[in-house]
């Protein structure tokens, strides 16, 4: 299986839980393996996927359906 990462960036500045649970909305996706975030870089979120099951367009839309402005980085 091949494997990619992507770093997200979401504009806003939220909480743990909430990044929690926007974390755990996008590790519910079909094709994600893991994914990361960290509260010294709180913007950002780094998601392992399978590129054959999923792109990274389609988990750009799963963190914007959330309810917040994100964009990928270092694409």
């Amino acid at each position: 299986m091949e494997m990619a990462d992507v770093t997200m960036h979401i504009d806003e500045t939220v909480g743990h839980e909430r990044r929690t649970k926007i974390a755990d909305t996008v590790r519910g996706h079909n094709g994600v393996m893991a994914v990361a975030h960290h509260d010294e870089k709180p913007h950002l979120m780094i998601i392992e996927y399978n590129p054959d099951a999923v792109t990274s367009q389609e988990l750009l839309q799963v963190v914007l359906d959330q309810g917040v402005h994100a964009e990928l980085i270092g694409l």
